[in-house]
Parts: C-alpha cells; sequence; structure tokens
C-alpha cells in the first residue's frame, strides 16, 4: 500500500558544501509510517511490552543472551525517564553486541559449516575483522567494498579476503554468495534463464557477476591467504534452454555494462608483466591494471541502490522478526515492500548517515513497533502489518550464550561445548517461518551436551548451588523463574514444582537440574518474544 507522501515528509538542511543532511529522526518516521497504516487498514496494535519482557527482548537481539538477574532487576528500579534509551546505548557498546553481530553476520555471510572450518575462519582473521566491524561501528559500504575487493591495505583488514577465500574458487559459488549478501536477491534461478518470475534478473546478469569475479584465485603468501586476480582470460558465453549462445558481459543488474576489449575466437592473449600494477601490500599478488573486481566495486556495488535497501531490510528482519521486504534476502519485483517509502526513507537514511550501522539498530529498537506485546491482536492475521512482536526461534550462538547466562552468568565468550552441537543441530538464522521443527525438539530432549552442563554446573556461584542455598522451596521457585525467564512463576507453575521438589533436602540438587532443563528447553525460552 502507498502512502501520502506527507507521511514520510523530508527533513533536510542543505550544507555549505551542497550536500543533503537528512535530520528526521529514523525512530519517529518508523512510527508514524507504521501507525499511518494502521489507522488506514482499521488495525488496533497490540500493548506494549512489560519492562521484563523489554529488556530480554534488548538483550536477546542486541547482546545476544537473556539478561542476568540483576540487569532485569536494574532496569525495573531504574526510574530515569529515558531509562531505555540508556540501557540501548549501553548495550550497543558492549562486547556481547560485537560478538552477538559477529556470530549473525558470520552466519548470513558465510553459512553454517563444519568445526574445523570456524577455526579456519578464526585462524585467518575472518572472525576478529568481523567483529572489528560492530566493535569500530565501520561503515557498511566499507565492508562491502573490503569483502568484493579481497585486497586488503593493512594487516587489520587481512581477514575481509576470507569471503571470497572461502568459496574455493568457485566463481559461481561466489556470486551466488554476492547476490543476496550484498545485494538481498537471489539469481541462481537465472543460470539456465532468464529469471521466470522476477522478469528483471537475466540470464546475462548471472553470468556477468560470475565474469566479473572468473578471474580470480586464491593464492597462499607470506602475509596469508590472499584472492590474485589474472589481467587476461575469463571470456566466454552462455547458453540458454534454447541453446542460443550469449557472450558474458560484465554486467549486472541495474547497471550499465562495464566495457572490456575482447579478443577474437582465434586470438590468444599474453599474460604479460605490463598488463599489471604493483601491490598495495609487499608479497601481496600483483593486480591487474584493468581489473574486473575493481570494476564491478567502483561501477557496480558502490551505488548500487539495493545495497544500501538490503542491509536496511536485513537489519528490520533481524530486530522485527521479518523484513520490509520478505523473506529478506528476495527483494525482487515479485516480493512487494509491506511500506514502501518507510524502506526508500530508512534506506537513502542509513547512505546519508554513512551508512552507520549501529544508528540504524538503534533507531529500530527503539521505535514503538519493536517495543509491543508478543501476543497477536484478535481479528488481525497479517504479520506484515507489524502490529505485535514477532516471535523467532533463537540462533544456535543465542541460545548456548543464554544457557550459560542462566546457570553460570554473563559468558565472556561462546560456550564450546553447547556451541558445536548446538550450530550442527540448530542451523537457520533468520528462518522465513518460526517454527520448530521435530529433528530440532528431538535434539533439544536427547542433548548430552545441555545434560552435562547442566549437571558440570555446580560451582557456588552457579545458579542451581546458590538456589539451595535459600531458605523456601519458595524462594528457591521465585529464583529459578527469574533467572531463567525474567519473570515469577504463575499459580499452576508454581505448586507442581513445589510439589515435585519434595521435603528431601537430598534430592533438591538432581530434581533442580530436571526442573532446569525443562525450562531451558522450553519454547518459552528458546524463542525472543
Amino acid at each position: 500500500m502507498q502512502l501520502p507522501s506527507t507521511v514520510l515528509l523530508f527533513v533536510v538542511v542543505t550544507t555549505l558544501s551542497g550536500s543533503t543532511v537528512y535530520c528526521e529522526d529514523p525512530t519517529e518516521v518508523i512510527n508514524r509510517s507504521i501507525r499511518e497504516q494502521w489507522r488506514k487498514t482499521s488495525v488496533i496494535g497490540a500493548t506494549d511490552c512489560t519492562e521484563p519482557q523489554l529488556v530480554r527482548r534488548l538483550y536477546l537481539d542486541l547482546a545476544g543472551r537473556i539478561p542476568a538477574l540483576d540487569e532485569v532487576q536494574s532496569f525495573i528500579n531504574d526510574d530515569t525517564p529515558n531509562k531505555n534509551v540508556l540501557l540501548v546505548d549501553h548495550i550497543l557498546q558492549s562486547e556481547d553486541y560485537v560478538q552477538h553481530f559477529a556470530d549473525v553476520f558470520d552466519t548470513l555471510l558465510m553459512g553454517r559449516t563444519q568445526p574445523n572450518q570456524y577455526n579456519e575462519r578464526q585462524k585467518h582473521q575472518w572472525r576478529s575483522w568481523l567483529e572489528n566491524i560492530f566493535r569500530e561501528n565501520r561503515p557498511w559500504n566499507d565492508v562491502v567494498v573490503a569483502m568484493l575487493l579481497a585486497r586488503p591495505n593493512s594487516q587489520s583488514n587481512r581477514g575481509a579476503v576470507w569471503f571470497l577465500y572461502e568459496r574455493n574458487n568457485d566463481h559461481q559459488k561466489m556470486a551466488e554468495a554476492i547476490a543476496p549478501a550484498i545485494f538481498g536477491i537471489h539469481i541462481e534461478c537465472a543460470q539456465c534463464h532468464d529469471h521466470m518470475i522476477a522478469t528483471e534478473i537475466k540470464q546475462a546478469h548471472y553470468w556477468g557477476l560470475v565474469a566479473f569475479f572468473n578471474r580470480s584465485t586464491n593464492q597462499k603468501t607470506s602475509s596469508g591467504p590472499r584472492v590474485a586476480e589474472s589481467a587476461v582470460g575469463g571470456f566466454s558465453e552462455f547458453s540458454n534452454l534454447e541453446g542460443t549462445s550469449t557472450p558474458n558481459l560484465l554486467t549486472f543488474l541495474d547497471a550499465d555494462v562495464v566495457e572490456e576489449a575482447r579478443p577474437s575466437n582465434d586470438e590468444q592473449t599474453e599474460d604479460r608483466n605490463e598488463l599489471y600494477v604493483p601491490a598495495s601490500l609487499a608479497k601481496d599478488p600483483r593486480v591487474p591494471a584493468f581489473s574486473r573486481r575493481e570494476q564491478f566495486v567502483e561501477q557496480v556495488a558502490k551505488n548500487h541502490p539495493l545495497v544500501a535497501r538490503a542491509f536496511v531490510n536485513r537489519v528490520w528482519a533481524m530486530l522485527l522478526g521479518r523484513g520490509i521486504v520478505h523473506p529478506f534476502d528476495e527483494m525482487d519485483s515479485v516480493h512487494e515492500p509491506s511500506h514502501p517509502e518507510l524502506l526508500d526513507w530508512l534506506a537513502e537514511d542509513f547512505r546519508q548517515s554513512n551508512y552507520n550501522i549501529r544508528r540504524l539498530v538503534r533507531s529500530i529498537v527503539l521505535s514503538a513497533p519493536y517495543g509491543l506485546d508478543s501476543l497477536q491482536p484478535e481479528g488481525i492475521d497479517n504479520p506484515a502489518t507489524f502490529a505485535w512482536y514477532l516471535e523467532r526461534p533463537l540462533t544456535a550462538e543465542q541460545l548456548a550464550r543464554s544457557i550459560e547466562t542462566a546457570l553460570r552468568g554473563i559468558p565472556s565468550r561462546q560456550p564450546a561445548s553447547l556451541l558445536e552441537s548446538m550450530r550442527q543441530n540448530l542451523p537457520e538464522v533468520l528462518p522465513e517461518e518460526p517454527v520448530t521443527a521435530i529433528k530440532h525438539a528431538l535434539f533439544l530432549s536427547n542433548n548430552n551436551a545441555l545434560n552435562q552442563f547442566i549437571s558440570d554446573s555446580q560451582d557456588p556461584s552457579h545458579l542451581i548451588p546458590q538456589i539451595l542455598q535459600l531458605d523456601s522451596s519458595d524462594a528457591r521457585t521465585e529464583q529459578l523463574f527469574q533467572t531463567i525467564f525474567s519473570r515469577s512463576p504463575t499459580i499452576e507453575e508454581h505448586h507442581p514444582i513445589i510439589n515435585y521438589l519434595g521435603s528431601d533436602p537430598s534430592k533438591h540438587s538432581k530434581r533442580l537440574q530436571q526442573i532446569t532443563w525443562s525450562m531451558l528447553t522450553s519454547a518459552e525460552f528458546r524463542f525472543n518474544h
């Protein structure tokens, strides 16, 4: 539905240099846009969530873990009028935020993999490079350039090479990773023919994107892994289903063809030194004077409208359960945005803010739709209204860190004993539909790593030993629920637990472990809501 242009009126200031700066608060723009659509469609949104719900939600979304008990109580007892703003800013400056966003983007950009490959990502500084993106709040467009060009200009940026390097010289895998990661679209369907539904995506775009990277080759150097690039070769043709052959020109969606001289069929192009320029760092591979990767970065990616739109839509999906375009990585003509003018505005504001990631995240989590209750209002079935907070399962990393937070206190790093098994069995991040598959439920009910972790959590500072020191079963039950669920138990929950604990103190530790297991594997714990 198109909103009136007055709803999203741009408030701008023109600087002395002639540039335009967007001045309106993005959070207010979000609130106005969502509420205006509610008004026009006669939607009444959910009520606001409670303070404990909001604290839990913010810690899961920004810190990748549930809040500790004292963090919840500190927020509730705080009388500062803008305490939610202060809490958001506090978490966004924390190392928890850095680790969580690095976790999410590692999976979104690179996919799940085997334990040894995670070690390779760590060894070759991909992981530390990701962390520094969020620690230093680097502009997203600079991140895109670093990943696609894969020519680090300093040792601190060497990890960016791994985005292409891990594709192991498979240029089609490179293209099929770049399209959704950077532009929010899938182009696999255009490998053999023009996309049959999203007609703007052509077969030429698929093979053109491949061509930009098909001179690239992994190379090991004394400075670490590098993606070298030849100055010659890479000329071929692709055929459609009818057998018609077409040259794979350097082109992509919504971009002009990058001109390049093509040799005739029988012409042999010699790979000569004069076709190259020195690399930026000593011992790095030489760089072609005409670099296809560099042409892609400069002529296509740097100013491509989908770069900002795709990132905004992805972060919106991370924080609100679905994108303004849903699914978040299918931003084509088939999948229309639920709030087109809002997406346009946020994308332009993101560009104007120098692709400021932290500012975008802050704007969304401080908005009214983010703070709604997760109970779906009666008679409203369309989740694209954002009339209630959309529940979604915790990622493997969120679940592992939250379990450790509940049982042992705030972790400094990921609990490896839990994380490895959860990554392999709970692979999805931002699933299209928030459901628990049978295999996931079976894994959680028979998870030896989790059972062992609970059993081993016996330090005096850990949850179960602390609870055993309390004077009554009532107090124990209350602290158990406050720590794990950030709420008090209901009467229906309270009495069965008291009865199960019984009066024999020798059985309390084992029974508390069993109760804790049931709470940690429950839907209430495993979902952000």
